[in-house]
């Protein structure tokens, strides 16, 4: 039987450029924390930042390994929060839908070698596919052995724009959204009065799975961006208690962020955007 003091587990996962991190992308863990605590049906074990690949080829997006190297110095001090560079090493951009499988994989089978050489192709609907070995298959929303009951659930956590971006046509594929409200989840931080409730009723997909979707209201408003803090870089203005003051001592250190960074990647299509415009043709 049950325990029904019992919390669910949960590890909250935050994708994206990270570009540079900044002290928001941290208070975001914690005002999802504190949410997923005052419920007293969850706590969290863990948040993880998983900084996308320069495959992504977004415009201004610096190296993956300042990245990656920022974003360790911004949450060194932290006893929770970690970050990952396995996405950031992938050759070729992968879907945020991977990168949860992959996390919940990991839970499964916590094995230090247990990593994704190539990126895992999603099923086409009506297609038989031949079983893959150290495959990433969809979570299943209802698990065969009982002991997977007890492994954390990993959910995606994000702010109001990544979440209204599902709306951006050949962003995101439907199939993916779908899978990722409804066998992971996704925790938005938004800010009070923002329409993020009306976007979700606007959605069928997501209004659907509106039990899984976890709304924050950020009442201590906050806005600072990576954008914001890359253009005050550019014009020599100071960025300090905007980014952990490691990051700080890091971008000036390597002269990270400048014109002519900026204009990296400058008329290349986004990724996400190549590929799913690519497939919708075939």
């Amino acid at each position: 039987m049950e325990d029904p003091d019992k919390k669910t587990e949960v590890v909250l996962l935050a994708c994206g450029s990270f570009n540079p991190i900044t002290n928001m992308h941290l208070r975001l863990f914690e005002l999802a924390k504190d949410y997923f605590h005052e419920t007293g049906k969850y706590k969290v074990i863990k948040g993880i930042i998983s900084p996308v690949g320069d495959a992504y080829k977004k415009k201004g997006l610096i190296s993956a390994n300042h990245r990656v190297t920022m974003a360790k110095l911004a949450t060194k001090n932290s006893d929770w929060v970690e970050v990952d560079d396995w996405e950031s090493s992938q050759s070729e951009w992968l879907e945020t839908l991977k990168v949860l499988r992959y996390h919940h994989q990991k839970l499964l089978c916590p094995d230090p070698t247990n990593s994704l050489q190539n990126a895992i192709p999603l099923t086409k609907p009506g297609r038989k596919r031949k079983q893959e070995p150290n495959r990433h298959d969809p979570v299943k929303k209802k698990n065969q052995n009982p002991d997977i009951k007890s492994v954390p659930q990993v959910k995606l956590l994000c702010g109001s724009d990544m979440l209204e971006s599902f709306g951006i046509p050949n962003l995101w594929k439907l199939e993916d959204i779908t899978e990722i409200v409804e066998n992971h989840g996704l925790v938005c931080i938004s800010r009070a009065g923002n329409s993020v409730q009306k976007f979700i009723y606007e959605s069928d997909i997501l209004w659907r799975h509106k039990n899984n979707i976890h709304l924050v209201e950020e009442w201590i408003t906050n806005d600072i961006s990576s954008t914001k803090i890359r253009r005050a870089l550019r014009r020599g203005q100071s960025i300090r208690y905007l980014v952990p003051d490691v990051v700080q001592a890091y971008i000036e250190k390597n002269n990270l962020y400048s014109p002519e960074s900026e204009d990296r990647n400058a008329g290349v299509v986004l990724a996400p955007l190549q590929k799913h415009a690519s497939d919708s043709k075939n």
